[in-house]
């Protein structure tokens, strides 16, 4: 039971720090989406879907379901696959408003997609073995 206290406060202060960027991430969206003179990008203004969706619910069905605590593998894996498409976002986001293009900008969604799909197996496997 001690064990399953620790997991649980691990869970929700991830759900408090992706609420935190889901929150971030709009609030941002809209200032510059504000200055930029009536120009705006679909990327910027849902870049804040990212965490929303991947962080908090997803850590929520988590706790919910009382599923066991991903490994620190599997955290890291998946964590940075959410940040590397939130990240992503905002930049494509940024260079559309911008006016601009950038070819390397498909590097965010390849990285974040393969990061995730990484640290979902690393998690259904570490979770098997164990």
């Amino acid at each position: 039971m001690y064990t399953s206290d620790i997991e649980n406060k691990t869970i929700l202060k991830t759900i408090l720090t992706y609420l935190f960027c889901t929150v971030f991430c709009a609030i941002f969206g809209a200032v510059y989406e504000y200055f930029s003179h009536g120009v705006f990008s679909y990327y910027m203004l849902y870049a804040f879907a990212f965490p929303l969706i991947g962080g908090v619910t997803v850590y929520f069905l988590l706790l919910f379901f009382k599923l066991p605590l991903p490994g620190r593998l599997a955290l890291n894996l998946y964590n940075s696959g959410i940040a590397a498409l939130t990240v992503g976002s905002i930049f494509q986001g940024i260079l559309e408003i911008y006016g601009t293009t950038n070819r390397l900008i498909y590097i965010y969604p390849t990285a974040g997609i393969l990061l995730i799909i990484l640290g979902i197996v690393s998690y259904t496997v570490l979770r098997r073995g164990s």
